[in-house]
């Protein structure tokens, strides 16, 4: 089975920009929708995404928190555009700018669309209790949030967002 142990953060300034190593865009969408995940009449998301020059279909169960199964598989970068025209909600466009901390590398996701003005930070980890620095530039830790995971970015973009949210 394979496990993704995964903690999300916003950003708070620009600090990790100097050290970004590597960018690639993405755009992705989901073959099902929020509100069948978060209902439970489906146990996972189904996601579709262009990366650059690669495209994957990503499976991954509905828990919240950090640890998740996930699974991804290659497919022609011809065919997840197909598929990204039969996503539900709408899609996420993003930057993904790599950064080396330490001995891990950070995921900075500079959101495009209507999700723009977004940063979300994430760090994949070998066990929950595995120990990172914590660079300057990441803020709260947003992991247990479902609105900030993509699936729910998808249907309920930031732009909407409320002054609460």
């Amino acid at each position: 089975m394979a496990i993704e142990i995964e903690r999300k953060f916003l950003v708070t300034n620009d600090g990790w920009r100097d050290a970004a190593h590597a960018v690639v865009p993405m755009a992705q969408g989901y073959l099902n929708d929020l509100g069948a995940v978060q209902s439970g009449a489906q146990k996972a998301s189904v996601r579709v995404r262009v990366q650059g020059e690669l495209a994957y279909l990503n499976i991954k169960s509905r828990e919240l928190g950090h640890t998740r199964q996930e699974y991804e598989y290659p497919v022609p970068v011809a065919d997840a555009r197909a598929l990204l025209e039969l996503c539900v909600g709408g899609l996420v466009d993003k930057r993904r700018h790599l950064v080396r901390v330490g001995a891990h590398l950070w995921e900075v996701d500079e959101f495009l669309g209507e999700n723009a003005g977004l940063l979300v930070a994430e760090i994949e980890l070998a066990s929950a209790d595995e120990a990172f620095v914590r660079p300057d530039w990441i803020g709260a830790e947003v992991t247990d949030q479902s609105r900030y995971y993509n699936l729910a970015l998808a249907a309920h973009p930031y732009a909407r967002w409320s002054q609460g949210e």
